[in-house]
């Protein structure tokens, strides 16, 4: 059985083979600070692992990926792929430490960055590990609280609806499970005895199941490419979502308005479910006390 550290470095060297074409010694002593032996070690190892996988180019003076190569070590997926990119290009990493040595021209369509403190997200992951409240001075949107107000909060966990994240907690003082957008909390108090347990959050632990299909209008052929696009299964797919998510995946979506009635060319899929969906967040802006909760719209 390979150790953590071999396995890795020979994972490392397929994916420089599958996605970038080829690998030598020195991207291993770059990113590991493995020494020169130890490389050469691996790229042999590795080519007595998968004999026809790598091909040594003299001109190059790299191993390139062979003819008929095979993943033994590496699970090529391009979602896991296309994420090193983003980070990438969100400035989140630097090119080498995600294993991309020569990555493509890209940008990505950028969204202000929300800043968390530090101090903030230590204090509710430690009241979170620690089954405790916590206060917290928080400013809300709402509009019976325009000023900051001292909250006191039991966090269980953290929701992220694709721009900010926010702690899912119990209120001890409205006595709901609502969503308290991190950056919105100013400073943080006192720890305390812990309200609700997390356990009780019922639309946190339920689910719903969005059906997704191709808007309607849709030719035939375009239909059958966004199927494929979202990776449908006879024409459509399931989207199992919190409960206390479905307000900001259905935003996310486009499903918050009729979709059917928007232009296909922009709205490409629709809810094959839509009156149960209506009458599902119906349902979670019931208990959540208004769409958004703390957070906010």
């Amino acid at each position: 059985m390979l150790k953590w550290g071999v396995e890795r470095r020979l994972e490392f060297i397929e994916f420089r083979l599958f996605w970038e074409g080829g690998v030598n010694r020195s991207d291993l002593i770059d990113t590991f600070g493995v020494s020169v032996p130890q490389a050469s070690k691996d790229l042999t190892h590795y080519q007595e692992r998968a004999p026809r996988n790598a091909v040594y180019d003299k001109s190059a003076r790299r191993y390139v990926a062979g003819p008929e190569f095979r993943p033994v070590f590496l699970d090529p997926d391009p979602d896991a792929y296309l994420m090193r990119l983003r980070t990438l290009a969100e400035g989140l990493v630097e090119a080498g430490v995600n294993w991309l040595s020569a990555p493509p021209e890209m940008d990505i369509a950028l969204t202000p960055r929300r800043k968390v403190d530090a101090g903030v997200l230590r204090a509710v992951l430690a009241a979170i590990r620690e089954d405790q409240s916590l206060d917290v001075r928080y400013q809300s949107m709402s509009r019976d609280r325009p000023d900051p107000t001292w909250r006191r909060i039991t966090p269980h966990a953290f929701g992220y609806d694709g721009l900010r994240w926010h702690a899912r907690a119990w209120c001890h003082e409205t006595e709901r499970f609502k969503d308290f957008l991190l950056p919105r909390i100013l400073e943080i108090g006192a720890t305390s005895a812990p309200g609700a347990d997390g356990v009780q959050d019922r639309l946190w632990h339920e689910t719903f199941d969005i059906i997704l299909v191709p808007h309607p209008e849709l030719s035939m052929g375009q239909q059958a490419v966004v199927a494929k696009d979202y990776d449908m299964d006879d024409g459509r797919s399931v989207l199992t979502v919190r409960y206390a998510m479905l307000f900001y995946v259905m935003r996310r979506l486009g499903l918050l308005e009729d979709a059917k009635g928007r232009d296909p060319r922009i709205q490409h899929i629709v809810a094959a479910n839509a009156p149960e969906l209506a009458a599902a967040l119906a349902r979670a802006q019931h208990e959540f006390d208004g769409a958004g909760g703390e957070g906010g719209i």
